[in-house]
C-alpha cells in the first residue's frame, strides 16, 4: 500500500505531461494553420470604410509620445482619431493634443470623463468615445501599444464579411525597459498568451477580443446594449467579443500582430499584474481556466522528478524534467518565432520554462481569492466575471 501511495506523484507527472505534450501539439497545427492562411487581397481606397479610433489615456507613461504618434501617420484614406482621459488636464491629453496640432491632417478630439459612474472606468471612457465617433467602425488599442502605417488596413478586412461583428489580434510582449519580470511577462504575452488564442480558434473559433487591439461595429454594439452592457466587468476586453458571438455576428481573428509595450518596473509590479489578469479569467472563463492548468509542463516534470525519486527511479524522473524543459523552448520558439515573429520571445526561448512554472503558480493562486487590486482600489470579483467595491454590499443578479 505504502509503494503504491509513493507512485502517486509520478503517475499524476506522467499525466500532466502527457497532456501538455498533446497541447504542444495542438499548438503546432495551430501555428501551422495561422500562418498558412492566404493572404488577403489589397482593398481599394475607396472600398475602404471609414474609421474612428478610440484611445483611452492616463496620465503619460513613458514612451507615450513614440506610441501615439504612429496613429497620425497611418496610411488609410479616411478615420478619426478620439481620446479620452478622466481629467481635462490629464498629461495623457496633453501628448494627445501637442501632436494633433502637429498632424493637423487628421481629425481628432478630446474628451474627459470626470469621476466614472461605472466599474470599469476605461469602459466608460470608450463609452465616451464611442458616442462622439462619427462612424461606424471603432478600433480601440491601448495607449502602450505602438502601430505601423498599415495597421488600421489589416485590421479592418475582415469587415469585409458582413458577418463579422468584431475583430482582434495577437499580440508580441516588448520589454523595453528590460527587466527580468518584464522578460518574463513578455514571454507570457508572446507565447502564452498567442499559444491559448491560436488553439482556441482552431477548436471552437473566436469568442473573445483582446484589450491591445479590437475593432467592433456600432451596429454589433447596439446588439447587446453597447458599452454600459461591459460597465461591471472587469475582463470588458473580453467580454466585448464575448458578447457579438453571442448575439450571433462572427469575431474575426486578424492577421495583424501588435507591439506591446512593457512598461511596469520591477519583479513584484509585473506579478501582481499578471495575477490580477489571472484571477480575472477564471471569473470570466471559468471552464477554460481551470482546463488551462493541464497545459503547462514544467511543474510536472518537477513534479516527476520527485516522484522518480520516491520510486528510485531518479533517471526516468530527470529525464522527464528535460523533457518538459524542451517541450516549453520548442513552444517558444514556434510561437514567438513563426506567429508573432519577436526576437526577444526566441532570444529568451532558454527562459520560458521558468515562465511557464510561474505561469502555472498565478493560475493556482488565482483562487486562493477574488480579490483584485486595480487603480489603487480593491475590488472583489463575482461570479460572471462582475466586480464590485471590496467595502460595497453584494449586487443583485450578475449580467450573462
Amino acid at each position: 500500500m505504502f509503494s503504491i501511495l509513493l507512485g502517486i506523484p509520478l503517475g499524476i507527472a506522467l499525466v500532466g505531461i502527457l497532456t501538455s505534450t498533446i497541447y504542444l501539439g495542438l499548438v503546432l497545427v495551430a501555428a501551422i494553420r495561422f500562418k498558412s492562411r492566404p493572404a488577403a487581397a489589397p482593398i481599394a481606397d475607396s472600398a475602404l470604410p471609414p474609421v474612428s479610433l478610440l484611445k483611452p489615456l492616463h496620465e503619460s507613461p513613458a514612451y507615450l509620445e513614440e506610441c501615439l504618434e504612429g496613429y497620425f501617420q497611418l496610411d488609410y484614406p479616411e478615420y478619426e482619431l478620439l481620446f479620452c482621459a478622466r481629467r481635462a488636464d490629464d498629461a495623457g491629453l496633453a501628448v494627445a493634443r501637442a501632436l494633433s496640432a502637429r498632424y493637423p491632417n487628421i481629425p481628432a478630439t478630446f474628451l474627459h470623463s470626470g469621476e466614472p459612474p461605472w466599474m470599469n472606468a476605461r469602459c466608460y471612457s470608450m463609452h465616451l468615445m464611442a458616442e462622439a465617433a462619427q462612424h461606424d467602425l471603432l478600433v480601440m488599442t491601448d495607449a502602450d501599444v505602438p502601430v505601423p502605417p498599415r495597421y488600421l488596413r489589416e485590421m479592418v478586412a475582415p469587415f469585409q464579411n458582413p458577418q463579422v461583428g468584431a475583430a482582434t489580434c495577437v499580440y508580441r510582449g516588448n520589454p523595453i525597459d528590460g527587466g527580468f519580470g518584464e522578460r518574463l511577462e513578455s514571454l507570457g504575452m508572446s507565447v502564452e498568451m498567442t499559444s491559448g488564442v491560436l488553439v482556441s480558434e482552431m477548436l471552437e473559433g473566436v469568442h473573445f477580443t483582446l484589450g491591445p487591439s479590437s475593432a467592433v461595429r456600432k451596429s454589433s454594439l447596439a446588439r447587446f446594449g453597447g458599452f454600459a452592457r461591459m460597465g461591471s466587468y472587469a475582463a470588458d476586453d473580453f467580454m466585448l467579443g464575448y458578447l457579438v458571438a453571442g448575439s450571433g455576428q462572427t469575431v474575426a481573428l486578424s492577421s495583424h500582430v501588435v507591439d506591446h509595450l512593457i512598461l511596469r518596473s520591477g519583479f513584484v509590479k509585473s506579478i501582481e499584474h499578471q495575477l490580477s489578469w489571472m484571477r480575472s479569467t477564471r471569473f470570466s472563463l471559468p471552464k477554460g481556466h481551470l482546463g488551462t492548468g493541464l497545459t503547462f509542463a514544467l511543474p510536472f516534470g518537477l513534479l516527476a522528478l520527485l516522484g522518480g525519486a520516491l520510486v528510485h527511479h531518479a533517471p526516468l524522473g530527470a529525464e522527464l524534467l528535460a523533457f518538459t524543459v524542451l517541450l516549453k523552448i520548442v513552444q517558444a520558439i514556434i510561437v514567438g518565432g513563426m506567429v508573432v515573429r519577436s526576437d526577444s520571445a526566441v532570444r529568451l526561448a532558454y527562459l520560458y520554462p521558468l515562465r511557464d512554472l510561474i505561469g502555472f503558480l498565478l493560475w493556482a493562486a488565482s483562487y486562493a481569492s477574488n480579490k483584485l487590486h486595480w487603480h489603487g482600489k480593491i475590488w472583489e470579483l463575482e461570479p460572471g466575471g462582475t466586480m464590485r467595491l471590496a467595502d460595497l454590499k453584494p449586487r443583485g443578479a450578475t449580467a450573462k
